[in-house]
């Protein structure tokens, strides 16, 4: 009997890795042929935790498998772009940020006549209205332009019809307050049947529109971009192309946030500063 090489298991794993790395590239590509999301521009890592947790939801055994599905199966597609996606997030989840984004915007706009300003894959409703009633509250909404934009046209139509539950206003109360609210959460909302739905009158504000960050250019000058959820899911590659998008939208002395502090090497560093120490807040200054 012959015996094993102390390589012989080393081999069967690689081999199983670059089939697994294999059958994602061959489902991102089916993916964007097929439906034009294209989501092959995002990190491996990130986004194969989120294939495998797919998998197991679907009980599939493999992503050719998944991807069977996708090419063949009514709901398949609309599954993969959610998991993928931005998930959504509650109310005010980021006290400290969201204070930070409340002095940014509130310093940066008050001095525009009519201020645009850009919110790139927004965690959900979650994130949009939270920014919405910040805006209010700074006294800067009713002049200020917000637009909202998600990969895919599914996604869009879900946000335009969404709801939160209503419990979700009292739990959020106190995230609400350590980002520097300071009346009832509620106020803002219109309840009915166990769910909670923007004002009108602050929803109007808000434009949703289908926009891809991985292929599109930019449609206009903003004088805030804020795009906190979805960067740490790109490959270096893309990140950079769209920091180059950013700048390219953002006018002279516009606030960028973004997920973490510029790198020295990252395309654009050279053309801000920051707003805070740590975090990932700037000011255009070139």
């Amino acid at each position: 009997m012959s015996e094993l090489s102390p390589w012989s298991g080393f081999a069967g794993f690689a081999h199983l890795q670059a089939t697994e790395e294999l059958e994602i590239e061959l489902l991102l590509e089916a993916l964007y042929q097929r439906f034009g999301v294209d989501f092959r521009g995002y990190g491996r890592t990130r986004l194969r935790e989120k294939l495998l947790a797919l998998l197991q939801r679907r009980e599939l055994a493999t992503i050719s498998r998944l991807q069977e599905g996708l090419l063949h199966e009514a709901g398949v597609a609309l599954d993969l772009v959610r998991a993928l996606a931005v998930p959504p997030v509650a109310l005010f989840d980021q006290p400290l940020e969201t204070r930070r984004l409340r002095m940014a915007l509130g310093d940066s706009l008050r001095p525009t006549a009519l201020p645009k300003v850009w919110l790139a894959e927004p965690g959900g409703v979650g994130e949009a209205w939270t920014l919405a009633i910040l805006l209010a509250e700074e006294k800067l909404y009713a002049r200020t332009e917000v637009f909202a934009t998600v990969a895919s046209d599914e996604l869009l139509a879900e946000v335009r019809d969404a709801t939160l539950p209503a419990a979700q206003l009292e739990l959020s109360q106190r995230d609400y307050e350590e980002s520097g609210g300071s009346g009832r959460l509620a106020d803002y909302f219109e309840v009915s049947g166990g769910e909670a739905r923007l004002l009108g009158r602050l929803r109007e504000r808000i434009t949703w529109t289908q926009y891809s960050l991985v292929t599109d250019a930019s449609f206009n000058e903003f004088h805030a971009i804020v795009c906190r959820r979805v960067l740490p899911d790109f490959g270096p590659v893309l990140r950079q192309r769209v920091l180059r998008l950013f700048h390219d939208s953002l006018s002279l002395f516009g606030v960028l946030g973004l997920d973490r502090p510029m790198a020295p090497t990252d395309v654009i560093a050279g053309e801000y500063l920051p707003l805070f120490e740590g975090g990932g807040w700037y000011k255009r200054i070139r």
